[in-house]
């Protein structure tokens, strides 16, 4: 069905090529009311044959006038078109902040490393950590190419050498060695920035 909708809306006066903004929609309903340079005056001067024939819109943008002259059934379907592209939007933002696209956004790359900074965090904080990234593995990772894991730590802990081609069995894989993984492990000032460069040192990561 949401797909059905979403088609719909597109082939409403060509929003797949943006004529939905304000200028766009004037100009399919009306005509600009123009001014036009007069010699003996001195100044440009405005066209007065329309005040009064027809409704006019002043933009806000650039003080423009517009005469309308569209009938109502097309400034309903205008409206129509309008609500269809806001439902849209809602909908897409509505993707964009649920489940693990709330907390991580949207992963965009095909080859990432994720570096686990746990920190001192407390076992309950840990394992909130833990489902987070159960989510973004099962629900993010698993559309993309390569990945690999890496747990900031004294002795950095690594899930595989190099990042490594996604799978089903793969991902599972991930997820069972994230909660495999010990609560509280040594940690130095530098291990964060140590797992970074060790993700970096990969040349097939990109994110």
């Amino acid at each position: 069905q949401s797909l059905v909708s979403s088609s719909k809306w597109l082939q409403c006066y060509g929003l797949k090529r943006n004529k939905l903004s304000l200028s766009q929609i004037l100009s399919q309903v009306g005509f600009q009311h123009r001014k036009d340079y007069v010699t003996t005056l001195g100044k440009p001067v405005a066209s007065r044959y329309a005040d009064g024939l027809f409704p006019q819109y002043k933009t806000a943008q650039d003080g423009s006038v517009y005469n309308l002259t569209a009938k109502k059934e097309l400034i309903l379907h205008f409206v129509d078109c309008l609500i269809g592209a806001i439902e849209l939007y809602q909908q897409r933002m509505e993707w964009l902040t649920s489940e693990s696209r709330q907390i991580f956004g949207v992963i965009q790359e095909q080859c990432i490393v994720i570096v686990l900074d746990f920190g001192t965090a407390a076992p309950t904080e840990f394992d909130l950590c833990r489902d987070a990234l159960s989510m973004v593995l099962v629900e993010q990772v698993i559309q993309i190419s390569r990945f690999n894991l890496i747990r900031a730590a004294q002795d950095l802990m690594k899930w595989q050498q190099k990042c490594t081609p996604v799978s089903e069995h793969t991902v599972k894989s991930a997820v069972r060695w994230l909660w495999e993984l010990d609560h509280m492990t040594a940690v130095s000032h530098t291990s964060s920035a140590e797992a970074l460069l060790e993700a970096m040192g990969d040349e097939a990561v990109s994110s």
